[in-house]
């Protein structure tokens, strides 16, 4: 059995654990496949059934796993992605990442820079990044990104990049600051089309990180980074912060305050928006 760590913007430290092989269900058998490509009308996790490819040995670096409906998508801290069937992106891409486990910001970083600039496209220059790993228009979330890893030793072998957007959807209940593609602009958009080009523009990121490296990605990312240079509050365990966000550091951590500097880890501070 492999070792395994979790790497999941919940903190900058990895979680070294034995891999237990997740059972993932679909509805229906895939309903396009080829080379890399997993269509499926519904599934538990597209994650969960990404890291089952990996496990069985059948994933390759740029397999896709998308589906139309995904029942238990999984969240930041363990809450649940949940999605209108048919109407929003839920994808995973599984790739060799191609890093030391030390760089795993990196990885992050450049796929979250991607999908804000996919969305730019679609929505305008308000697209944002909400740190670690979310994705905003103004002060509303557009999607997710989590992020699971596989490693045999100290070689990361492979990385589950799952990637949430609300594309179609125009009501969410009760959550508190969901916006989807539709309700700022008015137009239905092709949810597939949208993986695909999504798709090839994180191939195409990746490839670039490891030939010329992580400085334009950084600094896009810190250039796109939500609320920065701005006075927000944040909450650690009991204390309540009114502080300024200044940036995110190479490692990943928020960088905050106004006379005092002070840094945060994935996981240490919760948003008060």
């Amino acid at each position: 059995m492999n070792n395994s760590f979790c790497y999941d913007a919940r903190s900058q430290h990895f979680t070294f654990n034995l891999f237990k092989i997740s059972q993932s269900s679909s509805t229906l058998s895939p309903k396009k496949s080829n080379y890399n490509w997993i269509e499926l009308d519904a599934v538990d996790s597209t994650n969960n059934y990404a890291m089952g490819l990996v496990h069985a040995g059948t994933a390759q670096h740029g397999t896709v796993v998308l589906a139309h409906h995904q029942t238990k998508g999984k969240g930041q801290r363990g809450k649940v992605w949940a999605t209108e069937p048919g109407a929003n992106l839920s994808f995973s891409i599984v790739v060799k990442p191609g890093l030391l486990i030390n760089q795993a910001f990196q990885l992050l970083a450049t796929v979250a820079v991607t999908v804000r600039n996919e969305l730019e496209m679609y929505i305008g220059d308000e697209a944002s990044i909400k740190w670690p790993n979310d994705l905003y228009w103004r002060d509303r979330k557009t999607g997710g990104i989590l992020i699971e890893n596989v490693l045999r030793g100290k070689d990361w072998q492979w990385a589950i990049i799952g990637i949430g957007i609300n594309i179609n959807q125009t009501s969410f209940g009760d959550l508190k600051n969901p916006v989807s593609i539709k309700q700022i602009t008015g137009k239905q958009t092709d949810v597939t089309a949208f993986a695909k080009q999504l798709h090839t523009a994180i191939l195409n990121a990746l490839m670039q990180l490891k030939e010329t490296g992580f400085t334009s990605f950084f600094d896009d990312y810190n250039q796109h980074l939500f609320r920065r240079n701005e006075v927000v509050r944040l909450k650690k365990e009991t204390r309540i912060l009114h502080t300024r966000i200044n940036g995110v550091n190479l490692q990943g951590q928020l960088s905050t305050g106004i006379e005092t500097e002070e840094y945060f880890a994935f996981g240490e501070v919760e948003w008060l928006l």
